[in-house]
This record gives structure tokens, sequence and C-alpha cells, in this order.
């Protein structure tokens, strides 16, 4: 019986940019293939270029408390996580960890590759005295939600996302109809009806 080579975790460096690249489009191909839901998603991914990746991996381990876990078969990375320490709500000092962005490589999945991250991201939530740890994952992706069911997690918020442009054509949209707008329109038709008045001499 041939022997798994083991997982090996490190934090991420801005020269892996390159394989994480390759990683999430990997795991954005696969996406594209499970369904309108999961399109949904994917269709938000825009593959980077390895130089936009490299700088964008340095400002996120720039901010405090952020990391990326990375893991390796091999010497390949075929796994990441990233790591983000905050409080429940902002008015509150309750210290949470904050778990995103779970990449596994479809070739190595089911070999405990997203328990070995998870492993990492609760010691490290451990180490900072965080009492609760939050995970955000895609909503089409089953197999990670029935995984995170399953040793424990619960629902406990929803993500929804829209392109920045549409959302503000829709709150203009509404803005427009809204109860003060529709007030200063009508002043305006009132003042408008008086000036027109007064030029014709009715006023």
């Amino acid at each position: 019986m041939a022997t798994r080579s083991p997982i090996v975790m490190r934090d991420a460096v801005p020269e892996d940019a390159a394989e994480l690249v390759a990683l999430w489009a990997e795991s954005a191909a696969v996406s594209d293939e499970e369904g309108a839901e999961a399109f949904s998603y994917q269709s938000l991914f825009r593959e980077p270029t390895a130089t936009e990746a490299e700088s964008a991996i340095e400002q996120t381990l720039a901010k405090p408390g952020k990391r990326i876990i990375v893991a390796l078969v091999e010497d390949e990375i075929v796994g990441a996580t990233v790591c983000d320490l905050s409080t429940l709500t902002p008015i509150t000092l309750t210290p949470i960890l904050i778990v995103t962005d779970i990449q596994v490589s479809p070739r190595h999945r089911r070999r405990n590759v997203a328990a070995t991250l998870l492993s990492a991201a609760a010691t490290y939530g451990e180490e900072n005295a965080c009492e609760i740890v939050v995970a955000a994952i895609p909503l089409m992706a089953r197999e990670p939600h029935r995984y995170l069911t399953k040793i424990g997690f619960t629902q406990v918020a929803a993500v929804r996302a829209i392109q920045a442009s549409r959302l503000r054509s829709r709150l203009s949209s509404k803005a427009t109809h809204s109860r003060d707008t529709g007030k200063l329109i009508a002043v305006r038709r009132t003042l408008r009806r008086r000036q027109d008045d007064r030029r014709s001499g009715r006023v």
C-alpha cells in the first residue's frame, strides 16, 4: 500500500504568487463546471498576473493579524487559506478568527488538506485567545459546507456580492424615487409654475 506524502504547512510569501494564482484558477475552473450557482461565484474571479498577485500578497501580509497559510505536498502548493484576527462586532472586544478563501487543489481533495489548513488556523486563533472561529466559503461549495457542518460549524450569516457600478445604479434609482426627493421635485415644480405665471402676468 503506497503511503501518502506528508502535508507541510507554512506561511505564504510574495514569491508564492505564481503558484497561488494557479491554485485559485484551478479551483475556479472546477467551480465553473458545477452549475449556475457555481458560475455566479466563478464569474467574480479574474485571474491576475503573477506580478499583481505578488503585490496583493504583500498588501495582505502587511495588515496586522492577517496570515496566508499554505499547504504543500512534495514542495507543491496544494492548498491555502487566509486568516484574519478581528472582533465579533465593532463595539465589542470579543476576539475572533475569520478564515476565508479555503482553497484545495481538486487533485488533492479528500486527502486531509482542508483539515490540516483548518488545524493550523485553529492554532493561530488559540495563540491569540480567539473565542470564536468564523469560516466564510462560497455558497455553492457543497463539499466544504458539509465538512464544516460535520466538524461543528453553524451558519450565522450570509454574504452577498454585487458589482459596485451596478449597486450605485440601483441605489441612484431608489434615491430618485425616495420621499424626500419627491418633495424636492414638487417644490421645484411649484416654483417653476409661479415663475411662469409671473412672466405671463397672471400674478
